[in-house]
C-alpha cells in the first residue's frame, strides 16, 4: 500500500501545520469576518481566491494656467500606454507590463506614476506616486493655438489617503474598481477621511518666445512657476454603485479635499493657506460566473490660487481589463 503527502496552502491545511499557523489562521479569519462582513443581499464575495487578468492602462497630466484678462495657458503630455498580465491571490497581486508608448516612439514613462491601494469594506488606504520630467504640448496660450512642445516641466508630487465608507455593509467599492466584490443591488455610501500630499511644481517658461513672454505675470520671477508644498486635508464625498442590469454594474465616486498647505507658490516664505483637491472615478464592470471585465476612468486635479494667478493640474487615467477568477484549493 502506497502512500502520498501534497503540500496544501487551504487554510484548514495550514491551520494543521501547528500552533502558531493555527493562530495565524484564527487571526485572518476573525480580520476577514471584521473588516469584510457585508449584507450579502447587497455585495457577495466572488467565492474564488485567484484570478488572471489581462489589462492595459492609459494615463496622461493636464495643466491649466488662468491669468488676468481672461488669459489662459493649457497643456497636457503625450499619453503613456501599457499593457499588461497578472495574477492574483487574495490581496497580493504579480505581473507583467509592456510600455506601448515606448515601442510606438513615445517617451518612457513607464516608471513615472505608482499607485498603490488596500480596499476592505470598511475603509480604504491608497498610496500614489507621480512625475512629469519630459514635458508637456502647449494647445493653448491666451488666443492663440501654438501646438508647442514644452519641455520646462519638472514636477512631483506623492500623498496617502485614508477614507472609511459609513454604509459599509451594502456598498463596496471594491466591487467597481477592483473587480474583487460583486454589487448585487443598487447601493451608495458617504466616505469621510484624511489625505496628506506632497507638491513640488515648476513650469520653466522662459524658452518661450519674447512675445509670449510678455503677456506672463511680472511677479513670476524669472519666468517660473513654483510650487513646493505639503497638505494636511480632510476627504469628504459619496460613491454609488448602480446595478442597472443582471451583471452590469455602473460605479461613481466624487470626492473633495479640502485642507491647509503648508509651503510656498512662487515666493521665498513658506506659509499656511488653504488647500484644494479633487478625485473623481467612474467604472462599469460586467461580472458573469467567473469571468469578469471592466473599464474605469480616473481624474485626479488639484486646485491651487495665489495673486492673480489660478491653477488646476492633475492626471487623467484610463484601465481596461478582462480576467478569470479561479481556486486552486
Amino acid at each position: 500500500m502506497q502512500t502520498g503527502n501534497a503540500m496544501s496552502f487551504a487554510l484548514d491545511s495550514i491551520a494543521e501545520w501547528g500552533k502558531f499557523p493555527r493562530f495565524c489562521v484564527g487571526v485572518y479569519r476573525w480580520g476577514d469576518r471584521f473588516f469584510n462582513t457585508y449584507d450579502t443581499t447587497y455585495v457577495k464575495g466572488t467565492g474564488c481566491k485567484f484570478n488572471a487578468k489581462i489589462t492595459t492602462d492609459s494615463w496622461m497630466d493636464v495643466y491649466n494656467f488662468r491669468l488676468p484678462d481672461n488669459m489662459n495657458i493649457y497643456m497636457h503630455s503625450q499619453p503613456s500606454t501599457s499593457m499588461g498580465v497578472y495574477l492574483t491571490y487574495l490581496a497580493v497581486s504579480v505581473g507583467y507590463d509592456v510600455n506601448f508608448s515606448k515601442i510606438f516612439g513615445g517617451p518612457d514613462r513607464s516608471r513615472q506614476r505608482l499607485r498603490l491601494g488596500f480596499n476592505c469594506a470598511l475603509f480604504a488606504v491608497e498610496g500614489y506616486m507621480s512625475k512629469n520630467d519630459v514635458g508637456a504640448k502647449m494647445t493653448k496660450f491666451g488666443n492663440l493655438r501654438p501646438n508647442l512642445q514644452f519641455n520646462g516641466i519638472n514636477n512631483r508630487s506623492w500623498g496617502i489617503d485614508m477614507y472609511y465608507f459609513f454604509n459599509n455593509k451594502r456598498y463596496s467599492e471594491a466591487a467597481a474598481f477592483n473587480y474583487s466584490r460583486v454589487q448585487m443591488r443598487s447601493q451608495g455610501s458617504w466616505l469621510a477621511g484624511v489625505s496628506i500630499y506632497a507638491q513640488k511644481l515648476d513650469f520653466d517658461f522662459g524658452t518661450l518666445p519674447e512675445s509670449m513672454l510678455q503677456v506672463l505675470p511680472t511677479y513670476w520671477e524669472n519666468y517660473h512657476y513654483k510650487v513646493d508644498t505639503n497638505n494636511y486635508a480632510l476627504r469628504l464625498g459619496y460613491g454609488y454603485n448602480w446595478v442597472f442590469h443582471r451583471d452590469w454594474l455602473l460605479g461613481v465616486s466624487e470626492t473633495p479635499i479640502i485642507g491647509a498647505r503648508k509651503g510656498y507658490i512662487n515666493e521665498a516664505n513658506r506659509k499656511w493657506s488653504m488647500s484644494a483637491y479633487n478625485r473623481f472615478k467612474l467604472s462599469v464592470v460586467w461580472n458573469h460566473g467567473r469571468w469578469f471585465a471592466g473599464a474605469t476612468a480616473r481624474f485626479d486635479a488639484a486646485l491651487i490660487s495665489n495673486k492673480k494667478t489660478f491653477y488646476a493640474g492633475g492626471t487623467l487615467s484610463g484601465e481596461a481589463a478582462v480576467g478569470y477568477r479561479f481556486n486552486l484549493w
